[in-house]
């Protein structure tokens, strides 16, 4: 085949001129409404007739849309009003992030693959406080405790949360306490009244269980490791340090549905722990 019979007709129909563009009709109308390809002349027909240039300017429409360039800067490109070098120079940096978000994206999925699902959602400074478990050791909730935690304090008050499931997962005590109180908390529905006494029992209740966790961490000597966990997120991304929220700012964040007398005893219960560590409780 010859290089001739590969050229268009002098004068072609826009279904033909489509198909040798390897684009459609519907495009060419849009190029023509956008202004970015002149509209040619009809012939007797009423029909629109696209010459050669018509199909020097479809092809330099396609290759260009194929490395990225948009509709508006290739408009502008033709028309002169802008320098093509900053339009290439602008859609280098463009796919320059485009290719780095590609990478943090598969090295996410690289880390799903080696850690597992769900665990490697969280980040890598949560994940490695929890290797102090045995596999399988972490409940689901807790999994997803962790998951809200980064969420509102980022991965330092993620992994420093970490301690007390390690601590739990290891003291079947504790734990039973702590499913005890979350039942009771999770009984203080709508029904009941923030000002009840139930609400402050329980919260002086749950005060004293965090202590007795806070306890169980230091003589695990897990704050020692928190300590180096602080240094770590001194050095590392901002987006990774924790937020600096208060209780009753974290409780509105948080995606529960609490009623107003369990908002008060997560309330009241961190108010009473930090005055307990105000006194060296």
């Amino acid at each position: 085949m010859t290089l001739s019979a590969l050229m268009p007709p002098r004068q072609v129909k826009i279904g033909d001129a489509a198909l040798f563009a390897e684009t459609t009709p519907r495009a060419i109308r849009h190029y023509h409404q956008i202004g970015l390809l002149p509209e040619p002349g009809r012939g007797a027909d009423g029909r629109r007739r696209y010459g050669y240039d018509d199909m020097i300017r479809l092809l330099w429409i396609r290759r260009m849309a194929e490395t990225g360039i948009s509709l508006d800067d290739m408009r502008a490109a033709f028309e002169g009003t802008r320098d093509i070098d900053d339009v290439l120079a602008r859609l280098e940096r463009t796919l320059a992030d485009q290719q780095a978000d590609i990478a943090r994206r598969r090295a996410a999925v690289q880390r799903l693959r080696a850690v597992g699902s769900p665990l490697g959602l969280l980040s890598t400074m949560v994940t490695d406080r929890l290797d102090h478990l045995p596999p399988g050791a972490l409940r689901p909730g807790d999994l997803e405790a962790l998951l809200v935690t980064e969420r509102i304090f980022g991965a330092l008050g993620a992994a420093i949360q970490a301690s007390a499931f390690i601590v739990l997962a290891t003291h079947p005590g504790l734990r039973a306490e702590q499913d005890r109180l979350d039942a009771a908390e999770a009984a203080l529905d709508d029904g009941v009244h923030p000002g009840d006494p139930r609400v402050e029992a329980l919260a002086v209740q749950r005060c004293a269980h965090q202590m007795a966790l806070d306890r169980a961490v230091r003589e695990a000597g897990l704050d020692a490791e928190e300590e180096k966990l602080f240094e770590m997120d001194d050095a590392g991304p901002a987006e990774r340090r924790p937020t600096s929220l208060s209780v009753g700012q974290a409780v509105t964040k948080m995606p529960y549905d609490l009623s107003p007398a369990r908002k008060r005893c997560v309330q009241r219960a961190a108010q009473l722990f930090a005055e307990a560590l105000s006194a060296g409780g």
